[in-house]
């Protein structure tokens, strides 16, 4: 989340100072690609690019486009096609073997309908949220809707749309994907065929850290870098000092007994046990145990973790397998760490791996690189 963060930064700056700007949104792929659908890049009339849509090689073409959506005031569909290995007659020197398909947008700013509005809207709250983006890839010279609808458990807002047979089937698959998770580009043929992407956006990471130590700084550091949001508790006043960690979220001195009382506790809430204190350390894992989180670290030894878990039972508390699965101590990534610094990006490395359910294994070791497929039209006459 923190492109979109940055693009909405680089936004209220531009539209400050007056500028003109516009959205360049990946919203199809076929074949491989540097970056997947829902791949995002702010451009000012300037030339002043925020966020990506490739690695680098359709940025200034984009550019070039960009300037005459702005003119225009229309949204434009652009294609690059690099399934050709000689890709450099395009221009771009893609070098990914791919049809890309990129949306650019006008913002306009008196719109409360905007895709920056949109943005917004998801970023000021902890919930996930469906954005609908509808353009047409049967004739990139007619009209190109564009973003089109945000969508939440309770709310929509919804900009024009081609017919209201269209905006009610949007609307249903939107409500689909909101509640089982999967993103999707779908085709609706009515007359003039749309094809819209519905996307599933997640709030940022929210990372708790336990423990105010020196070794707190680099994960806290990196995480930041990352767009996370992080929390930091300790028991002790005098080292859980806000000044020591700018760029923690919240800073928290509590007991144990009350450290949860002030969390909001979601989907995408991860943990880190790294207070040095074995007793409150125990404490917590004995509060989160039952939550089922999707990580919680614990730095230290195996048996100190074993011993941990030893206690808890000692005292009556079934600890069930299930419950063990997302416990990960010692924390981290097998990567040679030796500093405070290494061991952060270690446990961040193997965090990021449990939340997108990946390996953690060498690239090289794999047949693909991103390991992804072509998006997957689903075809919808109505």
């Amino acid at each position: 989340m923190k492109e979109l963060q940055d693009i909405v930064n680089a936004f209220d700056k531009a539209n400050t100072a007056g500028k003109q700007t516009a959205l360049a949104t990946v919203v199809h792929v076929e074949g491989s690609s540097y970056r997947h659908a829902g791949a995002r890049m702010l451009i000012t009339e300037d030339g002043q690019l925020t966020g990506a849509i490739s690695g680098g090689c359709l940025e200034g073409d984009a550019l070039r486009k960009a300037r005459l959506v702005m003119v225009k005031n229309k949204p434009m569909l652009v294609t690059y096609d690099t399934t050709d290995d000689d890709d450099a007659k395009f221009g771009v020197g893609l070098g990914c073997n791919g049809i890309i398909h990129i949306l650019i947008e006008p913002i306009s700013p008196e719109k409360q309908d905007n895709p920056i509005n949109l943005f917004k809207l998801f970023l000021s709250k902890r919930r996930p949220v469906i954005i609908a983006t509808l353009f047409s890839l049967k004739d990139k010279k007619a009209a190109q809707p564009g973003t089109c609808l945000l969508l939440t458990e309770n709310e929509f807002i919804e900009a024009p749309f081609p017919n209201d047979i269209i905006r009610q089937a949007i609307l249903t698959d939107a409500k689909d994907v909101l509640i089982n998770g999967n993103s999707i580009t779908k085709t609706y043929l009515y007359n003039d065929e749309f094809t819209c992407f519905i996307e599933l956006l997640q709030p940022a990471v929210s990372l708790v850290i336990f423990g105010a130590g020196n070794d707190a700084i680099p994960l806290i550091n990196l995480s930041a870098n990352l767009g996370w949001h992080v929390t930091l508790i300790d028991g002790r006043a005098n080292y859980a000092v806000p000044e020591r960690f700018p760029l923690a979220k919240k800073v928290i001195t509590a007991k144990p007994e009350q450290a949860l009382v002030h969390l909001t506790i979601d989907e995408r809430t991860v943990v880190m046990l790294m207070t040095h204190n074995y007793n409150y350390d125990l404490a917590i894992l004995r509060q989160l145990l039952p939550l089922r989180l999707t990580y919680v670290g614990a730095l230290g030894p195996k048996k100190r973790l074993h011993r941990m878990l030893d206690d808890l039972k000692e005292d009556g508390i079934e600890v069930i397998l299930s419950q063990l699965e997302s416990v990960y101590g010692p924390a981290g990534l097998d990567i040679g760490s030796e500093n405070a610094d290494e061991i952060a990006l270690s446990i961040l490395a193997e965090i990021q791996a449990v939340l997108k359910k990946s390996s953690g294994v060498s690239l090289r070791d794999k047949d693909f690189i991103h390991d992804r497929k072509s998006d997957q039209i689903i075809q919808q006459a109505l």
